[in-house]
């Protein structure tokens, strides 16, 4: 798939991202009154004029400096060029021109890419010409202003812009997209997975904790199937996160989860399982995602033909949430067993959005009852299940119809699970069963007669 792409360069705090947001109508990149919130380079859609296109945000870009980040986001911005069909140049015209905007302007002249000037903070109108005018010196053609806050000029802006894409390219549209989010501490290792994953740097690495400020959306197409793969900040504790970048980046990788079809868990090999992971794996149980668990880094743990079982058994006891999930042992670095991800996270798509037919179910729960049947109370009372239907997918919800909820302890509530797990698998994906009584249902009854009545009578 393959839209023209339009590369958003310039200075740090000139408001890139503000009008990446203007230019896309979303909120989706985060916008910080501080330098280097955007590091990677990030992706989003769209439309104007009846032509769709991609925009590509980028950190701020800034020549003859190695501090940190700086040489990586350089390395990002020079990957968004090579792809991008046309540069837009944004420069603060408040500040006017700079030796950092000359320097980038140098560096856009000798590149074959098309660039346009944008101008931004020009929110007057009538100034704003006057403004934009001392960016000629830039060498780039017209200057144009525009506020990125406001909207003033933006319209224009991208009349110009689709005038000077390509009139025609191919898009092959795949609307069944699955969205995979890779989720985890900081410096498990997720930039390093994504990168191993697409085959190429998507993202930068470090070992510094924070690096990845931001969800980053990846489109690739694996053995016939699109995936939108999202590699998301790291995900500390509460207490310790400031308002500021970090906020908001783990805001948007809560977002990530809620979105996903399926989340990948990145777990340190080295630091094991820790309380933190645990939160996030109960975030994923909480929310119904699909989930497999990569344990990270394998390559570095000296072992032996048993330390895998060892290994495993130790984690699962921690990562009881998600006992239903596949684990699985990579190496980021090296690429040992990374291409394994595909199939196991398909699989447990695929479980996530399967759907069992009554009658099946019914055969499922008979045989279990007969094996072990529901308890009995000091009352007398027995606990007897009629039947019971699936009522949606994603994740898979049955309903079972019972004489009385209240006689299903959680014991016997485990057991019917693990049974519908032995017969019908839905590896990968939590299932969730919902106890109705019969009063439920005689009230449900009279609710649904009533407010049949209800209509008539307004008929």
């Amino acid at each position: 798939m393959s839209l023209p792409s339009i590369a958003i360069i310039g200075r740090p705090n000139v408001g890139k991202s503000t009008l990446v947001n203007r230019l896309c109508q979303s909120n989706d990149a985060i916008v910080f009154d501080k330098p280097g919130v955007t590091r990677d380079r990030t992706y989003q859609n769209a439309s104007w004029g009846g032509k769709e296109f991609q925009i590509i945000d980028t950190g701020g870009l800034v020549f003859e400096d190695d501090s940190e980040f700086l040489p990586e986001i350089r390395t990002q911005v020079y990957l968004a060029l090579e792809e991008a069909s046309l540069a837009l140049f944004v420069v603060d015209g408040n500040q006017g021109v700079t030796d950092g905007d000359l320097s980038i302007a140098k560096w856009l002249r000798n590149s074959t890419c098309k660039t346009i000037v944008a101008v931004n903070k020009c929110e007057s109108s009538s100034i704003g010409v006057s403004l934009a005018s001392e960016f000629w010196k830039l060498g780039l053609g017209e200057p144009y202003p525009v506020s990125a806050i406001h909207g003033s000029g933006t319209g224009d802006l991208l009349d110009l812009v689709i005038d000077r894409l390509p009139q025609s390219y191919d898009l092959e549209y795949k609307e069944d997209k699955i969205m995979m989010s890779i989720i985890g501490r900081p410096n498990v290792g997720k930039s390093s997975l994504l990168n191993a994953i697409c085959g190429k740097q998507r993202a930068i690495v470090s070992d510094i904790s924070g690096t990845t400020t931001d969800s980053i959306d990846t489109l690739i197409e694996k053995d016939s199937h699109l995936w939108k793969i999202i590699d998301t900040a790291g995900i500390r504790r509460k207490k310790n996160v400031k308002y500021g970048t970090e906020f908001f980046g783990i805001n948007r990788a809560f977002k990530s989860i809620d979105r996903s079809d399926v989340c990948l868990l990145v777990i340190d090999a080295i630091d094991g399982v820790t309380d933190q992971d645990q939160k996030l794996a109960g975030r994923i149980e909480e929310q119904g995602r699909s989930c497999v668990i990569v344990i990270n880094k394998w390559d570095l743990i000296e072992k032996n033909s048993s330390t895998i079982y060892q290994v495993e058994k130790k984690l699962r006891s921690k990562l009881y949430f998600l006992h239903w999930s596949k684990m699985i042992f990579i190496s980021a670095l090296t690429g040992q067993r990374v291409e394994n991800i595909f199939e196991h996270a398909l699989s447990a798509v695929n479980q996530h959005r399967r759907r069992v037919t009554t009658s099946v179910f019914n055969e499922v729960l008979k045989d279990a009852v007969t094996w072990k049947s529901p308890p009995t109370k000091r009352s007398g009372k027995q606990g007897r299940i009629y039947y019971g239907t699936q009522v949606r997918n994603s994740p898979p919800t049955f309903t079972l119809f019972v004489n009385e909820p209240k006689l299903f302890g959680i014991t016997y509530r485990r057991y019917i699970e693990k049974q519908i797990r032995l017969n019908l698998d839905f590896e990968g994906t939590p299932i969730i069963l919902l106890w109705r009584g019969k009063q439920q249902r005689a009230l449900e009854k009279e609710i649904a007669k009533n407010n049949i009545k209800t209509i008539q009578k307004s008929l």
